[in-house]
């Protein structure tokens, strides 16, 4: 059986305790992105849950090496094959004093289909089949067939209280009226890509944190970030670009911390009938999909030199990828060895599906979700244009990318994926299984990609509660998916942050979130 106990969230307790909570100082923080929405049911996006994550808790929560740990639930046990029971954490206010009980994780579940974002939180909720309030410290949820990682995805399951209504839309969170929730801090204001305040709530059950204010500050511009940290603008500053890295590392009025991340920078090769770009030859459309060509995919995967985008694009700030997820992760299989750098391998492959002299396509990357995307974006087209292609790349800004990526309006794509609950189901379910709207799985599946062995094998392990066998499914899944090129795995990326010397103290986390409250003046 499997079950996560109280004792856990009791040493957390203690630890949150010994903190300097009572210390009246503000921290202002430079990040790169803010949210989009502070409805926190509005997005999937990394960016969206750090920042809403300050104000509304989660039922599951994780540590900055993304395990498992309470968050409003202090246990969780599965005490059937489709049944799941969470206990709930008992003596927690929202922010207006009123009590938190299982009726409002209830709502928060049922809340999340209701809600019309561009990136839907249905992601986390597919495995929900029905949701029952045994008593006000306990939640059965029955799922749809067994449901493993139930816990997992219940790491982004922001609860919001019942009292918010079912028809409360943007307006009424982006304005805090609605903006209550159970978390650290309270909300004060935001301004769309400009600053988000909060204020410490003194009533958190996990102990009042250390600052007293703080202020998000969205400065998606680099370089405007760092010279608002040399200026003294902020305090800390998130995803220091890579050319600046050394500098501030050498700097003794600066101090800078480095973390290895779960980000993944994923090219999506469109395998469509019908490109939404078209690829041309000479000029003229071609007919078919090249991509469709197995053997393009591959020789696209054999041009790319991981080595000098790490080394040089980025400045030693990652590591080579070789499947969605870094090594050691649930679901990671050995089988897949190093993609080997081979350009006349690649031109072979290229000229036996009939493109000797290759073509022109689009290439649509991010220029702001994570550190490097755009410069990697530039090298990946050089890097192609070896092969004979013309490659036309644009980074767009996120708020321009991710809607006309959700209305799959690319070709070819490139953006940065992270593995944010530590297993397979929740990258590979999304980005390579078949779309499928009743089981929940292909949410983010942009590129048409459909392979019924990969369904089959993935489905297999998502209904496999056993988890030495569930792994090894996954193993055979993640093996299928990236030996069919189904996406193309890049780069993992290293995150560094940087503030000024003598402020702060930070342990840096792998899924580059910045948590204010567990920041603490030095």
């Amino acid at each position: 059986m499997l079950r996560n106990t109280l004792r856990s969230g009791l040493a957390t307790l203690a630890i949150l305790a010994a903190a300097p909570a009572v210390m009246a100082q503000d921290l202002t923080i430079g990040l790169r992105a803010g949210p989009d929405s502070i409805d926190p049911h509005w997005s999937t996006l990394g960016s969206q849950a750090e920042a809403l994550r300050h104000v509304f808790d989660t039922l599951v929560d994780v540590d900055d090496k993304l395990q498992l740990k309470p968050g409003l639930a202090v246990s969780w046990e599965a005490i059937d094959d489709t049944t799941w029971e969470f206990k709930m954490r008992e003596g927690v206010k929202f922010h207006d004093g009123s009590d938190f009980d299982a009726e409002d994780v209830k709502f928060s579940i049922e809340r999340i289909p209701e809600v019309t974002g561009p990136m839907p939180m249905t992601l986390y909720t597919k495995y929900v089949d029905s949701v029952e309030v045994i008593d006000p410290t306990t939640l059965r949820i029955k799922t749809k067939g067994m449901a493993p990682s139930l816990p997992n995805d219940f790491t982004r399951l922001f609860v919001v209280p019942t009292e918010t209504g079912k028809d409360v839309g943007n307006e009424e969170f982006n304005s805090g009226e609605k903006a209550i929730g159970t978390g650290p801090y309270t909300f004060v204001s935001w301004q769309p890509k400009g600053d988000l305040v909060l204020e410490r709530f003194d009533g958190y059950w996990g102990g009042a944190p250390a600052w007293e204010k703080v202020t998000r500050k969205e400065i998606p511009d680099d370089a405007a970030r760092v010279a608002a940290l040399k200026s003294g603008q902020v305090d800390l500053i998130n995803y220091v670009p890579a050319t600046d890295y050394l500098s501030m590392k050498g700097d003794n009025n600066l101090e800078t911390f480095v973390s290895d991340s779960v980000y993944i920078l994923n090219i999506a090769p469109s395998v469509k009938d019908e490109e939404p770009q078209p690829i041309k030859v000479n000029g003229k459309e071609v007919e078919g999909n090249p991509l469709q060509d197995l053997r393009v995919r591959k020789a696209l995967d054999l041009a790319i030199n991981r080595d000098v985008l790490v080394n040089v694009v980025l400045e030693g700030l990652g590591k080579p990828a070789t499947q969605l997820m870094p090594e050691g992760f649930f679901g990671y299989t050995d089988k897949l060895g190093k993609r080997e750098y081979d350009i006349e391998q690649a031109k072979k492959l290229l000229a036996e599906a009939g493109y000797p002299d290759g073509f022109e396509i689009d290439f649509t990357c991010t220029n702001n979700r994570v550190p490097g995307d755009a410069v990697v974006c530039e090298a990946l087209a050089q890097m192609w244009s070896r092969l004979g292609l013309t490659v036309n790349a644009q980074a767009l800004n996120g708020t321009v990318y991710f809607p006309a990526a959700a209305r799959e309006e690319f070709t070819m794509t490139m953006s940065a994926w992270g593995t944010l609950t530590g297993e397979a189901a929740y990258t590979y379910g999304a980005l390579t299984h078949t779309k499928d709207a009743e089981k929940g799985f292909g949410n983010f599946n942009r590129s048409g990609y459909s392979n019924p062995e990969f369904d089959r094998v993935f489905g297999e392990g998502s209904q496999t509660l056993d988890p030495d066998a569930r792994r090894a499914l996954y193993e055979e899944a993640s093996f299928i998916a990236m030996e069919d090129r189904a996406l193309i795995p890049t780069v993992i990326l290293q995150t560094v942050w940087a503030a000024k010397s003598g402020v702060l103290d930070m342990n840096p986390r792998v899924d580059q979130e910045t948590r204010a409250y567990e920041i603490t003046p030095e």
